[in-house]
């Protein structure tokens, strides 16, 4: 493979490695050899993704002489179902795949959680790779092993943590994607600066336009610098019993956001995650936790780089009722006894977990969203 950068994700007798490089996704077919030997492969993409990527990876394989099948889902969050869980297993077996087999998931975030949870349960468990083709997946989901599918109740609520046995990141599949899938990934990558690692944050308001812009160098460095902080502490807390919820920043508003837009494409993942951040920083200084100076200096850097920091741009989303929201956040998977858990801000790369918030608190920052007046 060219030059790559490799990450090590430090979970015991389930470590592996994330690969990161431009142009590497040539030489897929090699890597995965050398890392998992002669395998049966399922390749479990989407529709969009396959028109570009597929041939490549394909191609790649037949030159090493790798077997494999490809499944392929229906684009968006509606993959991630119960039905297409079951359509892509009845592939699987359909494949005559053994527990010796492998699922490659090559796509966003909803294959890479779509194939990795059917990979945890099909014959107990096979092992899998992800080959995550969008900004947001190579900074968030692939990595640390979180699986899963949305049931009626919310997002991820039926899932399991099940590491991959590899991570091979092509940050020049990049180019491909359109500029809103960039920006959504890019809320991510500022999550990781303003959770933990200020410096970064301070790197990316210098250099945040040419991530998305694409230079390759500042691609690489932002993906790079994310993955480590998401290795560091998917390695100290795999299950998130402590540290790793810190991940969370910005998603428990953010996925009741996502709930009320319905997933029906107005507002992307990634958009959600801003939203919920600007959110959250607003509680954080309702609470006398973070200073009001630097919500306005996190804001501004997302829109600079053109990050949504309101509702306005989502249909009718003024008509959203705050007992809707509320309903959505309680049903969240981070509750714990009863008590909705926040991710807060002390100061830019310090967040804390609380479940120490009043109710009359979160509907006031609730209220102002749906207002528009964060």
């Amino acid at each position: 493979m060219d030059s790559i950068e490799v990450i090590p994700v430090n979970l015991g007798d389930r470590s592996y490695e994330i690969f990161v490089g431009t142009n590497i996704l040539k030489d897929i077919g090699e890597a995965i050899q050398k890392k998992c030997g002669q395998r049966k492969i399922l390749i479990v993409t989407d529709q969009d993704v396959a028109s570009f990527w597929l041939n490549t990876v394909a191609e790649s394989l037949k030159r090493t002489k790798l077997d494999f099948e490809v499944a392929c889902v229906p684009s968006g969050e509606s993959s991630k179902s119960f039905y297409q869980l079951e359509s892509l297993l009845d592939q699987f077996f359909e494949a005559q795949l053994a527990r010796d087999g492998l699922i490659l998931a090559l796509g966003g975030g909803v294959v890479g959680d779509l194939a990795g949870f059917a990979a945890a349960i099909a014959l107990r468990g096979i092992d899998f790779i992800q080959v995550p083709t969008t900004l947001l997946a190579q900074v968030d989901s692939s990595v640390g092993g979180k699986t899963g599918i949305n049931t009626s109740r919310g997002k991820n609520l039926v899932g399991s943590f099940y590491q991959p046995r590899l991570v091979i990141i092509d940050t020049g599949v990049l180019d491909s994607l359109p500029k809103r899938q960039l920006l959504a990934g890019y809320a991510e990558i500022v999550k990781y600066g303003l959770i933990k690692n200020k410096p970064f944050f301070e790197w990316l308001e210098v250099n945040g336009q040419n991530v998305i812009s694409g230079d390759p160098k500042a691609r690489q460095i932002a993906i790079v610098e994310s993955c480590k902080t998401k290795a560091m502490i998917v390695g100290q807390d795999e299950r998130e019993a402590g540290e790793r919820a810190l991940l969370n920043f910005g998603h428990t508003f953010g996925h009741a956001f996502e709930a009320e837009a319905r997933y029906n494409g107005q507002l992307l993942h990634g958009e959600a995650v801003a939203l919920g951040i600007v959110a959250a920083m607003n509680l954080s200084k309702t609470m006398g936790f973070f200073n009001g100076q630097e919500v306005d200096r996190v804001t501004r850097h997302f829109k600079t780089v053109g990050l949504p920091i309101n509702l306005n741009f989502i249909d009718k989303f003024s008509k959203w009722n705050v007992d809707d929201l509320i309903d959505h956040m309680r049903h969240d998977k981070k509750v714990l006894k009863g008590k909705m858990r926040f991710i807060l801000l002390r100061e830019i790369g310090n967040s804390f977990i609380t479940s120490d918030i009043m109710p009359e608190n979160v509907a006031e920052i609730l209220s102002k969203s749906i207002g528009g007046k964060l």
